[in-house]
């Protein structure tokens, strides 16, 4: 680069800088111009009155000269014509007076006049000088102003850079909505056609549940026929034997099994035509058999009925809300609480086996066990899977999006149901090393409580509409459904044990109810003045034969067993201090057990 385009280039500069400095004095000077202007007036004003003043003062030094100039004339005058006459002398020194007097007074004025100019001067000076410090202080305003402004713009700037960025939002808000509200249009056009689907294929189940209902009447009353027929032909055939049997000992009479076979006392072969008289062992044995059929009988033997509390026991710090026997058949129960915890308990001796925990800080609302193998279902949404003889956990199931408030173990502890306040059922595979959910059947009413049928694909749930909704585990479709079963909803199910028809149920109205699932009505209605259901998880149990009904009010704690045949209450037991929240009858030795808001377990004899 030549030095002749530095120049040049540098004089641009200079120019540049020159305009730019003139444009920043014009912007600062705007304000000031009235001030600037006011202040050239007074300078003007100063001049004037100083060229005034030079002026005076001139005059009063030529009025000074003349008047020193008339005195020495007047003296020379005197001294050069002495014999001048005194009325001349007298004439000319009034005259000299009276022109002193006047110059004196012109010259006072002037003086006064030169004062009173320097007086306004002296203002006008500290006026400047206020007009000065006021241009100061007007300047630290600007340059502050300038400040705040510059402050504004750029806040301003800001603003609209996120106007701008509201705006792009804005619009791509509005277009989401747009296809939002397309989607919503073609949502409601598919429900409406799903609906329009779904009202016709309600019209012909129900034409098919008139039909099915029709049909199994029929079938019933021809089953009933025939069943009196059987009966009939029985009695003709018995009463046909009786006829023609010949008369027999009374010793064969008192050894007469069923169906008029004989058999000995200790043996269960067929006896000889020609019997020996008893003996004195033959005697006791037979007194022992008697005793023994007087005597309870538990487990495979026959259902004993609670009478009395066999073990108290401290199971829990909280609430108890589930109790559940080893569906294996095993003299172990499963109790589950608030604290977070499910115990395994000995029910022939009342102690605990094994302590399995839970989320610290949520409730355990559900368990069950078979073997091993042990479910506890809880308000961390999850259902914990252990084996309480290691104590360890092996699974962890997660999926649901609310609290887990049921869970049964199917398939001999292979699977598990879970019921959620979320609406929905699944169902894991827990058969191998990793779960697997396999099935979600979803339904519009929160479920308190499921049961699975003796096929292990067969389940019911009850719900908080107080309907029943029965379902196929298999392909996860509802087989049927019962509307408004209880006034409030239902806290408990349970399938027959000795008929996939019937169903207990447990309801927040304070009954129970044995349903006949072909039918979708009530077979009885158990119900007592002291018996109430307050919890949504409140329990009642078939016996293993299907003959007893039991349930324990949340009130009162006491414990009301009715028959489920006939209807009528047989026994109402009291041991609770509280109000019993669960209750479940087992197969094996000990057979009933309750656990009421305490965390008091009993275990009935």
């Amino acid at each position: 680069m030549s030095a002749t385009t530095m120049m040049v280039n540098a004089d641009g500069m200079r120019q540049v800088i020159y305009r730019q400095i003139l444009e920043r004095n014009g912007r600062e000077t705007d304000p000031f111009r009235s001030i600037h202007e006011s202040n050239r007036q007074l300078s003007k004003q100063v001049d004037a009155l100083q060229k005034k003043l030079e002026l005076s003062e001139r005059e009063i030094s030529r009025l000074q000269l003349e008047l020193e100039d008339s005195a020495f004339g007047v003296a020379a005058s005197g001294n050069n014509n002495g014999t001048t006459t005194g009325g001349v002398k007298s004439g000319a020194a009034a005259a000299a007076l009276k022109n002193e007097a006047r110059l004196r007074d012109k010259l006072e004025k002037l003086q006064d006049e030169f004062n009173s100019r320097m007086k306004q001067e002296a203002m006008d000076r500290a006026d400047a000088l206020k007009t000065a410090k006021r241009v100061s202080e007007l300047q630290d305003m600007n340059s502050s102003q300038e400040v705040v402004i510059s402050d504004l713009r750029e806040q301003i700037q800001r603003q609209e850079r996120a106007t701008d960025h509201l705006r792009s939002e804005l619009e791509d808000a509005k277009s989401r909505t747009k296809l939002a509200e397309k989607q919503y249009d073609g949502l409601k056009i598919t429900i409406r056609t799903l609906q329009e689907e779904n009202d016709e294929f309600k019209k012909e189940n129900r034409v098919l549940e008139g039909r099915l209902v029709g049909d199994k009447e029929k079938m019933v009353d021809e089953m009933n026929a025939l069943t009196e027929m059987v009966e009939s032909l029985k009695r003709e055939n018995n009463l046909l034997r009786d006829k023609n049997a010949p008369p027999k000992s009374p010793e064969s009479k008192r050894n007469t099994g069923w169906f008029g076979t004989s058999f000995s006392g200790g043996g269960g072969q067929k006896e000889n035509k020609e019997s020996s008289p008893p003996s004195s062992s033959s005697k006791q044995e037979a007194k022992d058999a008697a005793a023994a059929e007087k005597s309870p009988k538990f487990g495979n033997m026959g259902v004993v009925l609670p009478s009395m509390p066999r073990h108290k026991v401290a199971a829990h710090n909280s609430e108890g809300m589930c109790i559940r026997y080893d569906g294996s058949g095993n003299n172990l129960v499963a109790t589950a609480s608030g604290d977070s915890t499910v115990k395994i308990w000995d029910t022939s001796t009342g102690t605990v086996r094994a302590t399995l925990y839970g989320s610290n800080g949520h409730a355990t609302i559900a368990c069950d066990m078979y073997g091993t193998v042990v479910v506890g279902a809880g308000s961390d949404k999850t259902c914990r899977v252990w084996n309480h003889r290691t104590q360890r956990m092996i699974h962890h199931l997660v999926g649901h999006q609310h609290k887990v408030t049921s869970v049964r173990l199917c398939s001999n502890g292979e699977a598990v149901l879970t019921a959620s306040a979320d609406r929905s059922l699944k169902v894991w595979d827990i058969s191998r090393q990793t779960y697997k959910q396999t099935t979600t059947l979803r339904h519009g009413s929160t479920s308190h409580c499921v049961d699975v049928g003796s096929d292990s694909f067969s389940a019911v749930s009850g719900h908080l509409d107080g309907g029943l909704r029965f379902w196929d585990l298999r392909t996860g479709g509802r087989t049927a459904e019962i509307a408004d079963m209880h006034e409030g909803g239902i806290s408990s199910v349970c399938f027959s044990p000795v008929s996939s028809t019937q169903v207990l149920t447990n309801g927040m109205d304070s009954c129970l109810k044995l349903v006949d699932v072909r039918t979708g009505s009530s077979i009885h209605t158990f119900r007592h003045a002291e018996f109430s259901t307050p919890q949504s998880y409140s329990m009642a149990v078939l016996s293993p034969d299907g003959r007893y009904a039991a349930a324990g009010s949340g009130s009162n704690g006491s414990i009301f067993v009715w028959d489920a045949v006939h209807g009528s209450l047989k026994a109402k037991l009291s041991g609770h201090e509280c109000g019993v929240c669960a209750i479940d009858w087992g197969r094996g030795e000990q057979q009933v057990a309750t656990i009421d808001r305490r965390g008091n377990m009993i275990l009935w004899a």
